[in-house]
């Protein structure tokens, strides 16, 4: 599989989105954020899962977020554009892949956020370059995205290891764009402005992410393929998933956070006796 020809253009991004904050759960940091990116043709596909399932996976430094007892696993294919340092143009073939990620939520203190069990992407450099710097669980994967009439047929297959996770969906949007109330569950698995994770020496970190509100669209799916969540150890309900599709989305980055200092990290590769 390789990345299709029909994938969306690359688009100039709106860096009006700096202007408008009042939706945001706490403010912006106040040092400068570092890296664009623009998230197009976005699927949510989320299921409850039993939280029993997913604690043991997720650093004890972090709390497991639930919405009325329940626990959420999202399985979220897109494509990316202007993937850019701040003040690099964003360059064809350099800027722009396809990705899926596997995630859940959890929060330190008041602060919800996104904690990521894997992210698949078509760029062997942002693949490298997240798992050197941030320590994310990035892998390399053949993937195509071809949209016609809106309509996404998406494939993914994780190259190396664990080449069992797979992906092939076909999905669309069936309704306008709304916003989520606050206090919903729709809020609750989309309106989240930091991940988490632990630096290669086991120290927590947050890092921060700014965007609109998502403008969430119902949608449906067919998922003819999908071992994402199994190569975890995950086991997704005998249920449809909850469903939403996101046109186009521009958000901005900031350098991580150290949980323990409270002072942005210095992005460090890991020691080589690390491995």
């Amino acid at each position: 599989m390789g990345d299709d020809s029909s994938r969306p253009a690359m688009r100039g991004f709106d860096y009006d989105i700096l202007k408008h904050t009042s939706h945001r759960p706490w403010p912006m940091p106040s040092g400068p954020w570092v890296m664009t990116q623009t998230w197009n043709d976005l699927l949510f596909a989320h299921w409850p899962v039993n939280a029993a399932q997913l604690r043991p996976k997720i650093p004890s430094d972090f709390t497991l977020d639930l919405f009325d007892g329940t626990a959420w696993l999202g399985i979220v294919p897109f494509h990316m554009t202007n993937v850019a340092p701040r003040g690099v143009p964003a360059l064809p073939w350099v800027s722009e892949f396809p990705e899926v990620n596997v995630r859940t939520y959890v929060r330190v203190a008041d602060e919800p956020g996104i904690y990521f069990f894997s992210l698949d992407a078509a760029s062997a450099l942002a693949v490298h370059t997240a798992r050197t710097m941030l320590n994310l669980p990035y892998f390399t994967a053949e993937m195509s995205v071809m949209s016609e009439n809106g309509l996404v047929r998406y494939a993914s297959r994780r190259d190396g290891y664990r080449a069992d996770a797979e992906l092939h969906a076909t999905y669309e949007p069936v309704g306008p764009p709304v916003h989520a109330a606050p206090g919903t569950l729709e809020y609750f698995l989309t309106e989240r402005y930091c991940l988490y994770n632990l630096t290669h020496h086991d120290e927590p970190y947050r890092l921060d992410i700014h965007h609109l509100p998502w403008p969430l669209r119902p949608a449906r799916a067919e998922f003819a393929v999908n071992t994402m969540a199994a190569v975890h150890g995950i086991t997704l309900p005998d249920e449809p998933p909850m469903l939403h599709y996101v046109d186009r989305l521009d958000m901005v980055a900031w350098m991580p956070l150290s949980l323990v200092r409270r002072t942005d990290l210095a992005l460090q590769p890991p020691m080589e006796s690390e491995g």
